[in-house]
């Protein structure tokens, strides 16, 4: 699937947004992808999860466990465990630090696949890996639905994303949309 193919999807789900954001980097950008409100829709879901899919199995990517953060990573991470056969769980963020709850675990040889919705600076994807390394799986690859860094952030692993594309973000005092006025608007779901 073409890039402006999928900014096109992603509009006409209402899931990309222009405005004043504060993303949940605590960045400000005029240019938001809510994915939640295209991952509402179970078939737009399945789409995107096979079309990155496809990009992992030709590059060879196998994997046993997909393993995403909460929240924005959850519905994604689930179906690409559909999609490629395998179980798909969750990190949970609590007193600020990443962890599995509800039983969630790790084999240590299992081949992990970390799943996110957008990524712009990558923190929660390395604090994300930074927890898996301590049970000794081996991360194979990170994926994502949007890399607003166009592939600037490094992961240390092979990194795929369905839509790549340079958004520009700002420290909340460079910001030229704060400097005019703008009311800022925080739909993410990091505080």
């Amino acid at each position: 699937m073409q890039q402006d193919e999928l900014k096109t999807l992603f509009k006409k789900n209402n899931a990309l947004l222009t405005g004043h954001f504060k993303l949940s980097s605590g960045l400000h950008s005029d240019t938001y992808f809510q994915s939640a409100l295209i991952l509402q829709y179970p078939k737009e879901a399945e789409f995107l999860a096979q079309e990155l899919a496809k990009k992992l199995k030709e590059n060879n990517i196998t994997i046993d466990v997909v393993v995403s953060p909460a929240m924005g990573g959850v519905i994604i991470g689930y179906e690409m465990g559909r999609a490629l056969g395998v179980r798909a769980i969750f990190t949970e963020r609590v007193d600020g630090k990443v962890l599995f709850k509800r039983g969630f675990s790790l084999k240590e040889s299992e081949k992990v696949l970390i799943i996110e919705d957008v990524i712009t600076t990558g923190l929660s994807t390395k604090e994300v890996i930074e927890f898996i390394k301590l049970s000794g799986c081996k991360i194979v690859a990170v994926g994502s639905l949007v890399d607003r860094s166009a592939g600037k952030v490094d992961f240390g692993v092979p990194t795929f994303s369905l839509l790549s594309l340079e958004v520009k973000s700002y420290k909340e005092q460079e910001c030229p949309m704060c400097k005019e006025g703008v009311v800022v608007i925080k739909p993410g779901s990091r505080k």
